[in-house]
């Protein structure tokens, strides 16, 4: 592979595709994710993400283990922020957690530093000062390389990169939102307020946790077999819509003329805008995996993206008001209801 691409304004260098291993160390076999690992890194693909959540902390054990004799090839990226555990401090984002977090990660996936480390998801009421400070004393410590953000609003990724600042350390390298051809609201705010203050774009769920592909059919039960029809909560919150169904079958039946699959077609879109860094590609299987390296050798025209553009328009999801149950909106806050202690401003700072 000879398409590397810097991450943001660092010298950093990863792969188009990022192998998402959310499925490792849960629905796929730890010997059938050493072989997607094998295989993707000899098709040349250097970054890989994970997260402390995915099956709690299972996913980085597998991931450890797979890379371990080949550990410098890799960009590990990793998450903290969700528990599953019950408690005031597990989880968030003080530095209690922070660094408890980051030991975790460590040991879990063998090694002595991690290459990206994002916020997995933003915490309304807590300040981001004190977690980013936390960050550039690991980053100071050699436990850390780089930090990223995920899920984060426009707002926010100007804030982080502006503490940053003020810190003395790197802005983060990279923003994680999710982006596809079903919802793009991410282009809204999100991919331009990374592009201006130098971070890459490394998307998620580009096939819309699979519906994308075209295994759905309108008004029809999903096979037990796939990510629905096992009652998958996060599909069930955000891309199992009829709008969205419908879509797919459309996109399938115009990639199919294009000679490419559904999966092709999805994938080559989300890395067909500048915008982009990398996009992550979560497989389940061998198979699915090599379904999804294929997409790094379609182009699409410009009559490819008026097509979508026809079905979806820039900047917004296929279903007219939806939003993300996980991501709500956060400007409407009634005087009828109790208040939430939410930092609206930034903190005053001596001159």
């Amino acid at each position: 592979m000879s398409d590397y691409r810097y991450l943001g304004r660092s010298a950093l260098k990863v792969s188009p595709l990022s192998l998402g291993t959310m499925m490792f160390g849960g629905p796929t076999e730890e010997n059938v994710a050493h072989r997607i690992i094998d295989k993707a890194r000899e098709q040349g693909i250097n970054f890989i993400d994970t997260a402390d959540v995915y099956h709690n902390g299972k996913s980085e054990e597998v991931v450890g283990r797979g890379i371990k004799a080949t550990r410098d090839h890799w960009v590990v990226a990793t998450k903290f922020v969700n528990s599953h555990d019950k408690g005031p401090n597990l989880g968030g984002h003080s530095r209690k957690w922070v660094i408890q977090t980051v030991e975790n990660s460590l040991r879990r996936l063998g090694t002595d530093y991690i290459d990206l480390f994002y916020f997995h998801r933003a915490v309304f009421d807590a300040p981001l000062e004190e977690p980013v400070r936390a960050i550039a004393d690991l980053i100071r410590q050699g436990k850390l390389r780089y930090f990223g953000v995920s899920n984060f609003r426009g707002w926010r990724i100007a804030e982080v990169a502006h503490l940053a600042d003020e810190l003395g350390i790197d802005r983060p390298v990279a923003s994680q939102p999710l982006y596809n051809i079903v919802n793009r609201t991410a282009e809204a705010e999100q991919l331009p307020a990374a592009a201006y203050y130098g971070l890459g774009v490394v998307s998620y769920s580009p096939l819309a946790r699979g519906v994308l592909t075209g295994k759905y059919e309108p008004n029809q039960a999903p096979a037990a077999d796939t990510r629905a029809g096992r009652g998958d909560k996060r599909i069930a919150e955000t891309e199992w819509r009829p709008e969205s169904i419908e879509i797919a079958r459309q996109i399938a039946a115009h990639a199919k003329s294009r000679g490419v699959s559904a999966t092709d077609f999805a994938l080559a879109w989300v890395l067909n805008n500048r915008l982009i860094t990398a996009a992550i590609a979560g497989p389940r299987t061998e198979e699915q995996w090599d379904s999804y390296a294929k997409a790094l050798d379609f182009r699409l025209s410009a009559e490819d993206e008026a097509f979508v553009d026809h079905l979806v328009t820039a900047g917004h999801a296929s279903t007219h008001r939806f939003n993300d149950p996980s991501h709500p909106v956060e400007g409407r806050v009634p005087r009828s209801e109790p208040a939430v202690p939410i930092p609206l401003t930034r903190p005053l700072r001596a001159a």
